[in-house]
């Protein structure tokens, strides 16, 4: 599901990436509906389809920019951990035999559960406590128990990061948007294969669907909860 650009570099690096953020954020201010009232008391973190299909160099669906903000990712990672707020991965991946539907016909490339491309990329932050939901639309909600696991946290707010913004991502941000969460969105936290997918999702999103906000904004909540 989904290729990458085939570059060594994508359309950002980890050397530029708050340069770049600061320019996407101040591109959609105009747009967005909602002030920063992020509160960490009501949050996960959903972290989407970080998986080695995505994150390997050696995979033909590689995106160069994901890479770049792994190291965002894992911070936010590790602080909602600390806070004990709930952190959710997904994995997009098929059983042996399940029909993958209208996905299947448009990408044909299905990333099926055995295959070790499916696994979360090994960079990230995972361990045995958090939560793994595997899916198979661009919806996290769909099919999933994605909102159970929600609403047993007592979560209103949902972060977002992973891949591709402008597929999983963006489909998952208005989804929870119509299911009244509270949606921020990360620019520096998501990734896709082209500067324009990525931030024509981040202006969508701006105007109908969630806040977008840097993974510092996020981090700086949580500092000003724990000190």
């Amino acid at each position: 599901m989904g290729r990458g650009n085939g570059h060594e570099e994508g359309y950002v690096t980890e050397r530029n990436l708050t340069e770049k953020s600061e320019e996407w954020l101040s591109e959609v201010r105009e747009l967005t509906r909602r002030g920063f009232e992020f509160g960490p008391e009501g949050s996960a973190l959903l972290v989407i389809d970080m998986q080695r299909y995505f994150l390997s160099p050696d995979s033909h669906a590689y995106l160069p920019a994901a890479r770049a903000m792994i190291h965002n990712v894992n911070e936010l990672i590790r602080t909602f951990r600390e806070a004990g707020r709930p952190i959710i991965f997904t994995r997009h991946a098929y059983m042996k035999d399940e029909d993958p539907g209208i996905m299947g016909r448009w990408w044909a490339d299905n990333i099926m559960d055995d295959d070790l491309v499916s696994q979360i990329d090994p960079a990230l932050d995972l361990i045995p406590e958090d939560i793994v939901i595997r899916k198979t639309r661009y919806n996290a909600f769909y099919g999933t128990d994605l909102e159970d696991e929600l609403n047993k946290r007592q979560v209103k707010e949902i972060v977002i990061t992973g891949v591709m913004t402008h597929l999983c991502c963006e489909t998952t941000a208005r989804e929870a948007f119509t299911r009244d969460y509270e949606v921020y969105f990360t620019v520096d936290g998501t990734a896709t294969a082209d500067e324009e997918f990525h931030i024509s999702s981040i202006r969508n999103l701006a105007h109908g669907f969630a806040i977008p906000v840097s993974c510092a904004q996020i981090l700086s909540r949580f500092k000003g909860n724990l000190n």
